[in-house]
């Protein structure tokens, strides 16, 4: 038998889980070109090597295929120039953080804070611009919370911005009123669909405020790109990008700032139209390499459960007949979803309470009484409170569950926290149900949100083991916990299916991508309280080192 041809990479002394069933774990493996050519044990790895062969010996640890964060912003990511609140429990904290901001900085033109938590504001009500003049002053004044959904300002803003009783629907958001003024309170609703459109960045930036300049744009995706590939994500689905957004990429892959692989899905705003479909494809055709692939679109049908603007069944606990809206009737959004379908597009499709999900899922049905069935694989994104009628429809309509394990943290949507409460306790039972849609047959696909949560995945999937706040404590519905190795298929080969990377990426396969992470512990085998705090110590994409810690 001849020698083959000596490998580029050789990586040994590993216990490599593969997420392959054919092959469950191997000791060795070896890349040429790019593509993982060889698994096998260590006593057969020296046949690969040659002279110029690069060697990684693993000492022994996990090795896992590069992490696949299915819903990941990265373009958004953190700012470093904006006061940070995540963490923070009180209003007057908030004050606290940004009167000290200001001092730090005399003359600033704006001050711009991010990650304010919902529950920090005292009586379960929103924010006002009252919360914040007495620190801000003639100083205007921009915060976003920490899902980004929403964003506050002060009066100075609401000058600056043109925000009066008779000018509230923004082309960055809904300015909420006073029921019994009608005055403007300095709450935005609808920023993540109007604000972080591509006509809300252009009305932002011509308004003026710096945090939508394209540089603090670019700057803001840099480091969480820098970010993404330490904690060994491979491939980052960003999930919303406008057509304008592009140019950010095509900046960083030339600065070399690009070193995951990134798939672009395209928002698809109320008001989109054929020529923007038609520009859409386009842009599909022209970014369809394996560094960098635009395609799917991303469509919200309801909001956030924090701010009771996502759509529930029943009633929000304690609101009376308040039970949320849709962005869409039903039927509109069940024609829109059919007419993307029949044109082929993949739907990123935004939806957290229980009745937006229905909505999703009833219109994907209809597309495929309208169409055919067609293996479209459109997503569900977030399936925060889903009733239990809607469990096995996943896996009927081919539908994929995108989730965020963090999110179900007790310490972010647990008891006491505004998620758990506008829910009520008689629905908790819908929290995040990872393990039923599982047992289902439903495709999870894992990722972490990022910015409103974590980017590091071993977070995640600790959560989706435990439904614990990090520092332990009691479990929240742990009912619908899962085994690591479901987690770890939901952050591989299940965000690589959610996306048509199967045959390419998501697990450790001869003729697949060499994208893998060598980690620092065995999350496979150590007690779930040490997954968090494991590293990526080496990261690898397409054969090639690209991180060590």
């Amino acid at each position: 038998m001849s020698r083959p041809l000596p490998a580029d990479l050789l990586l040994t002394g590993a216990r490599i889980h593969t997420v392959d069933p054919r092959l469950p774990e191997a000791e060795a493996l070896a890349v040429r070109d790019g593509v993982i050519v060889w698994l096998g044990p260590d006593a057969a790895a020296a046949a690969w090597a040659g002279p110029d062969t690069e060697r990684i010996d693993a000492g022994g640890r996990l090795v896992l295929p590069g992490f696949v964060d299915a819903h990941n912003h990265v373009r958004l990511g953190s700012d470093a120039d904006c006061v940070q609140l995540a963490g923070v429990r009180t209003l007057e904290e908030i004050q606290e953080r940004m009167w000290v901001w200001l001092a730090e900085h005399p003359g600033a033109e704006w001050i711009e804070a991010e990650a304010f938590d919902y529950s920090a504001i005292p009586g379960g009500r929103m924010p006002t611009a009252a919360d914040l003049d007495p620190v801000t002053g003639e100083v205007p004044a921009f915060v976003l919370s920490y899902d980004v959904h929403t964003a506050w300002l002060n009066t100075a803003a609401l000058r600056r911005l043109g925000i009066t009783r008779d000018r509230t629907d923004l082309p960055f958001g809904t300015a909420a009123v006073d029921p019994l003024t009608g005055e403007p309170t300095g709450f935005v609703k609808d920023f993540a669909i109007k604000g972080l459109s591509r006509d809300g960045y252009r009305a932002l930036r011509e308004l003026g405020v710096p945090w939508a300049s394209p540089d603090r744009q670019y700057g803001r995706l840099a480091r969480s790109l820098d970010d993404a590939i330490g904690f060994g994500i491979t491939t980052v689905v960003e999930p919303q990008n406008s057509l304008d957004d592009l140019e950010l990429y095509e900046r960083a892959r030339a600065e070399g700032r690009l070193r995951s692989r990134i798939v672009a899905a395209l928002f698809h705003p109320r008001g989109t139209g054929p020529e923007d479909l038609d520009a859409f494809a386009g842009a599909a055709r022209t970014y369809a390499g394996d560094r960098l692939r635009v395609g799917p679109l991303k469509l919200y049908i309801d909001d956030v459960v924090e701010p009771r603007t996502a759509a529930l069944l029943e009633p929000y606990a304690g609101c009376g007949h308040h039970r949320g809206e849709t962005f869409y009737p039903a039927e509109e959004f069940a024609e829109l979803l059919a007419g993307l379908d029949a044109r082929g597009f993949q739907c990123f499709v935004h939806a957290t309470g229980d009745r937006g999900i229905r909505t999703v899922l009833d219109a994907v049905e209809h597309a495929r009484a309208v169409n055919g069935p067609r293996d479209a694989r459109h997503q569900v994104v977030h399936v925060e409170c889903l009733d239990p009628e809607d469990v096995p429809r996943f896996a009927e309509l081919g539908v994929v569950a995108c989730m965020q394990p963090r999110h179900c943290a007790p310490e972010i949507a647990g008891p006491g926290q505004d998620w758990a409460e506008n829910v009520g306790e008689e629905r908790w039972h819908k929290a995040w149900p990872m393990r039923s849609l599982h047992e289902a047959g439903a495709v999870l696909a894992f990722s972490s949100d990022w910015n409103v949560a974590e980017m590091d995945p071993v977070i995640g999937i600790y959560t989706a083991v435990t439904r614990r706040s990090l520092d332990g404590g009691e479990a929240w519905q742990p009912g619908e916990t899962v085994d690591v190795a479901t987690a770890v298929h939901g952050y591989t080969m299940g965000s690589a299916y959610a996306n048509f990377l199967e045959a390419e990426r998501g697990s450790l396969t001869v003729g697949k991508a060499a994208d893998f992470v060598v980690l620092s512990r065995d999350i496979l085998r150590v007690p779930p309280e040490e997954i968090p705090g494991t590293v990526a110590e080496t990261v690898v994409v397409a054969g090639e080192v690209v991180h060590r810690a």
